[in-house]
């Protein structure tokens, strides 16, 4: 343990924030499950979930959780999961 006033506050910050940033990816897999769940059952509210996923997938990058690609990846992936679900579900592919 650090004996050093500027380093035990440094230690603190970090725990608050470590917390915090649990809370945040928390709420993103839970989020991000239930737009791909929706989307997967054929639910009408699949595009709000969608959008509501993206959103916070957005603050958290913004907030700094997350990076910025990887968020991009996170939405890029989700939505083409989504439009592939409700495309599937619209057209027959025979071949």
């Amino acid at each position: 343990m650090a004996n050093i006033k500027s380093q035990l506050k440094r230690n603190r910050q970090t725990i608050k924030r470590t917390e915090r940033n649990k809370a945040v990816k928390s709420e993103l897999k839970t989020r991000i499950k239930n737009a791909r769940s929706a989307a997967e059952q054929g639910s009408e509210d699949a595009q709000q979930l969608l959008r509501m996923a993206v959103s916070r997938i957005d603050t958290a990058a913004a907030n700094g959780v997350i990076h910025k690609n990887q968020a991009a990846n996170r939405k890029s992936s989700l939505m083409k999961f989504v439009n592939d679900k409700q495309n599937s579900g619209d057209v027959d592919d025979n071949a």
